[in-house]
């Protein structure tokens, strides 16, 4: 019986990287919408707040560093560059155990703090991987529905994260959170291990003289130069056309980013919503709904491709955060509320839906983990910088008046978008 491998099968392709982003999704969800929410209904400031979140996501930042150190030596027995996801999410395990010291997450923020930057690190560096494993094996007719199931494992990871640890924050402690969340890791882990990239990887390396299989197409004996690598990831980002889609998906993401996180803080601290409810509401329903579109966004994108499907969610975004914006005298009703934070929580996954086969495309031959993680790490930038900002901006202005910047930003994007010669977006 011929066991199935990830180039071979597009079932396992689909389920393998559908549960390594529920991995990613789950400590996520805990961190930033668990405890944050938590540490806000617990009376601290935005600005405490914010700069948590921030202290979360900087690693996330950094991707561009950890892509030309996996590009660099992407070769192995047991699966190129599948030696960094195992060793990363075996590390993100261990620092995830590291979160039961904490008795008490407002007393012990900047301890907490530590132990969530030290898990962004390994986390951020398997995330890169297993992106580069992605473009390298996926066929590009899948990345549409392949890059669907990746997202949508992320986002019923938050939703574990956020909903279900959150209720356990409440009524377990966060020992036992943190403790369910380590387990959680533990066994993806060890499903990671039995995973094979390709017929002729072998599950364990091997440390003697044993001759290294040679996979037809390749060279498992030349790792490209790190000098290599930066001049090529240089040409490659610098290139005309995807610089500038990539401007204009990067600022739908910081628009997005930011009113999200004041309107969350405002149904907390202004409209004094229990912050278990808003994490609660913001990792179930607003994940199970999100997580259906981004399937059905999968299939249309691999037929219409990403910049038709891209500028319909632009518009989407933009009227319904100026709107929403133009609503907020009557936020205190609950089902318009409870409404705009589940069409919220849907806009980071619909961008994504047309922005990452996009970008994957953009990606080039033996670099695609660096570049990839390039883009990824300034996506992440963008949400780290929302955080802090929204701490800043909540002390300037309210929640309504980001949304109305926000959306006219978003429909001034649309125009650019629709000068951007579309063979470089389809």
């Amino acid at each position: 019986m011929r066991v199935p491998v990830l180039k071979e099968s597009v079932g396992l392709r689909y389920f393998t990287f559908f549960y390594l982003y529920v991995m990613q999704g789950i400590p996520a969800g805990f961190a930033l919408t668990a405890v944050y929410n938590y540490l806000i209904g617990n009376g601290l400031s935005a600005k405490a707040v914010g700069s948590f979140a921030a202290v979360v996501g900087i690693p996330w930042t950094f991707q561009f560093v950890w892509g030309p150190l996996i590009d660099k030596f992407q070769y192995s027995i047991i699966g190129h560059r599948k030696q960094w996801v195992v060793l990363t999410q075996t590390v993100a395990f261990l620092a995830s155990l590291s979160l039961l010291s904490v008795r008490n997450p407002v007393a012990q923020l900047s301890l907490m703090g530590l132990v969530f930057f030290v898990h962004s690190v390994f986390a951020s560096i398997q995330d890169a991987s297993v992106d580069a494993i992605a473009i390298a094996t996926v066929p590009e007719a899948e990345r549409g529905r392949v890059n669907a199931f990746m997202r949508g494992g992320f986002l019923l990871g938050w939703a574990a994260g956020g909903a279900v640890l959150a209720y356990m924050l409440h009524h377990g402690g966060f020992f036992r959170a943190a403790l369910l969340q380590s387990l959680a890791l533990l066994v993806f882990t060890v499903l990671t291990f039995f995973i094979k990239l390709d017929r002729h990887d072998r599950l364990l390396p091997s440390f003697g003289r044993h001759p290294r299989p040679v996979v037809p197409g390749t060279d498992p004996d030349e790792n490209p130069s790190l000098g290599w690598l930066f001049r090529e990831l240089y040409r490659a980002m610098t290139e005309r056309y995807s610089l500038r889609a990539f401007g204009i998906i990067l600022l739908a993401y910081l628009s997005s980013y930011v009113f999200g996180a004041a309107y969350s803080f405002h149904l907390i601290h202004n409209l004094h919503w229990p912050d278990r409810d808003v994490s609660i509401l913001q990792g179930s329903w607003s994940s199970l709904a999100s997580f259906g579109l981004l399937l059905g966004g999968g299939f249309l994108v691999d037929r219409l491709g990403t910049a038709r499907l891209q500028r319909w969610i632009m518009v989407g975004l933009g009227v319904f955060l100026l709107m929403f914006s133009c609503l907020a005298p009557f936020w205190h009703y609950k089902p318009l509320a409870f409404g705009g934070l589940v069409l919220l929580n849907m806009a980071d996954p619909l961008i994504s839906v047309a922005a990452m086969p996009a970008l994957m495309a953009f990606c080039q031959p033996k670099i695609e983990g660096s570049q990839f993680t390039t883009y990824m790490a300034m996506v992440n930038l963008c949400g780290v910088t929302s955080s802090y900002l929204n701490g800043w901006l909540l002390e300037l202005t309210t929640a309504p008046m980001i949304g109305l910047a926000c959306g006219t930003l978003v429909l001034g994007l649309l125009i650019v978008l629709r000068l951007q010669p579309q063979r470089q977006l389809a």
